[in-house]
């Protein structure tokens, strides 16, 4: 069975995305296109052979009869209203982070999923599919005894001039808070944040760089240094210390060369490098889950904790070192 996926939203992620799917991965093609920019959904259309239709609007995209499956890959504020109406038509979708811009919108499709009564919704938490992470889900799971920290970092090497302190939240430490999750099966109950010496590098608008400091209903502590003007690369840390040893997250393969009395290797300085092969996975675990009318990987539920923690994390941040609890609702059954 070919899956007749349907994609809104055709920039960056959309463009990549449909070029994963009609290249890289078997069982799907993309049938119909939308975006809000025409000319950049015509723009895709012309490097597809077939030809997808292009759509006015997202909604025309998903009642189609011809789409099957949606990817939503529009910027953050629309996702919440395509999402829902994925659902009302019975159609999987895999949405890109963040499920919603907000945790009343995420709890809104955590509430329509429930009453549909099946899952239908992936997210876009690619982390959980990267290799190196995996292995670290090995070792903190059979290997390192029970965890009692974790020790890590997001560092970039420069953001725009758009990019402002709730940023470093809402779109960079929303993939660790996510991936913690995972690695631990755990929850958060508190969010701390305190900024150490500024960098010279931070434009105004931006506090860099931050630590933010989670406490999880086990007892795990956990440090996040985020500085996203680190200048040197793209660098992502993990380390999990548990009661019978410690796990480090590996390192992304590269060469290493000893040269001009150097002892050196090459760091990557585009997020897309580093985690490109996850990607591929994650899009591969979605087609095949569509095949069955169904979503798996990370869902509704996971992005709605992950708005949740999020929403406490940039609180504290404005209340600079001050706790700030984190509290859930019960989950439903249908995520268990």
């Amino acid at each position: 069975m070919t899956v007749k996926i349907g994609v809104i939203g055709t920039g960056m992620i959309g463009r990549d995305h449909t070029r994963r799917i009609q290249q890289v991965l078997a069982g799907a093609e993309v049938v119909a296109l939308s975006d809000v920019n025409a000319d950049s959904a015509r723009a895709v259309q012309a490097d597809l052979a077939p030809a997808a239709t292009v759509h006015a609007t997202g909604q025309e995209l998903i009642a189609a009869p011809e789409v099957g499956a949606v990817l939503v890959t529009s910027w953050g504020d629309t996702h919440e209203e395509y999402v829902l109406a994925a659902i009302a038509a019975g159609k999987p979708c895999f949405c890109e982070k963040p499920l919603a811009t907000t945790a009343a919108g995420a709890k809104r499709i955590v509430d329509a999923e429930v009453a549909h009564g099946a899952r239908l919704v992936q997210v876009g938490f690619m982390r959980r599919y990267d290799a190196g992470y995996r292995m670290l889900k090995e070792a903190v799971d059979n290997a390192i005894g029970a965890p009692l920290m974790i020790h890590a970092a997001h560092r970039n090497p420069t953001v725009p001039e758009q990019y402002i302190t709730p940023m470093a939240i809402h779109d960079t430490l929303i993939h660790e808070i996510d991936v913690f999750r995972w690695l631990l099966d755990d929850d958060y109950v508190s969010a701390q944040v305190v900024f150490p010496r500024r960098s010279k590098h931070a434009h105004a608008r931006v506090a860099d760089p931050q630590v933010v400091l989670l406490e999880t209903r086990k007892g795990v502590r956990i440090d996040v240094e985020i500085f996203v003007n680190c200048r040197y690369g793209y660098d992502i840390q993990c380390q999990v210390v548990g009661e019978e040893g410690v796990a480090y997250l590996p390192e992304p393969l590269a060469i290493v060369m000893r040269r001009d009395a150097h002892l050196q290797n090459a760091i990557l300085t585009d997020w897309k490098d580093r985690f490109v092969d996850s990607y591929d996975v994650e899009l591969k675990d979605f087609v095949e889950a569509a095949a069955r009318g169904t979503a798996s990987g990370p869902g509704s539920w996971d992005g709605y904790v992950a708005a949740i923690s999020s929403d406490a994390c940039v609180e504290a941040q404005e209340k600079s070192g001050q706790i700030v609890p984190i509290s859930l609702p019960d989950r439903p059954a249908l995520y268990d």
